[in-house]
């Protein structure tokens, strides 16, 4: 079967202003995002990559752009199972002011239970993006063959979702997943089970280093120092 190459979006304005943007519109990567994005096509220079699936969002999008620039014969789909969570309520408020909502806590700690008003439920959001990759591994392998390479640009907890599900990890475990902006995760799927052959490789390791001042997103892990970022962290400043 095939082996899925998962790319998260850039960093955008909304990772670097501490906000949840969900599904907001018009939410761009900023400057470092473009740059993240410009380094990519080096970065996969030496995968045949049989064709790309993104979400629809505008972030994943311009991700993609320098990458399709290099390789115009490459197909590019959009599949709305890839799309961020609906945070409903929750989209365009900041991460910081996010973490005195009672449903935080459930949000890390039980995050089956988690459903956001007026959006959807994470069990939801994790069980469409499983269900779209397993889709596209038939319709890669059919069109490309078995041992055929894939890409798919989305989002930080679609990502860690599927992480878990290749793990066999229960989705109540995911949020000890992280996955930085235009990090790559690779899963490796076979007929009796996924191996996860990479996670969140940036190449960079700068974002492992102490920081004097937090980020504004940073305020979106709260109180509690084993706090998951909502929708992904910012990455490296």
């Amino acid at each position: 079967m095939p082996t899925l190459i998962l790319v998260r979006h850039g960093r955008s304005t909304a990772n670097t202003t501490g906000v949840l943007a969900g599904r907001t519109p018009g939410v761009a990567l900023d400057e470092r995002g473009h740059t993240q994005a410009a380094a990519l096509p080096a970065r996969l220079a030496d995968l045949p990559i049989a064709l790309a699936v993104s979400s629809p969002l505008q972030r994943c999008r311009e991700t993609l752009q320098p990458l399709l620039a290099t390789r115009p014969e490459t197909e590019m789909h959009i599949d709305d199972r890839l799309n961020e969570c609906d945070y409903g309520d929750w989209s365009g408020r900041k991460l910081a002011e996010l973490n005195d909502e009672p449903l935080m806590q459930i949000v890390q700690q039980h995050p089956t239970a988690a459903a956001f008003p007026g959006g959807e439920s994470m069990r939801a959001m994790a069980t469409r993006s499983a269900e779209a990759v397993r889709e596209w591994n038939a319709r890669v392998e059919r069109d490309h063959g078995a041992d055929a390479l894939y890409l798919a640009c989305s989002h930080g907890d679609v990502i860690k979702a599927l992480a878990a599900d290749a793990l066999g990890l229960h989705l109540d475990q995911f949020q000890r997943i992280a996955v930085e902006p235009c990090s790559v995760t690779v899963i490796r799927y076979t007929r009796t089970r996924p191996f996860l052959v990479r996670l969140g490789d940036t190449g960079d390791l700068s974002s492992l280093a102490p920081r004097e001042t937090p980020p504004a997103a940073e305020g979106a892990r709260g109180g509690e120092e084993g706090d998951a970022t909502v929708g992904g962290d910012a990455g490296a400043p």
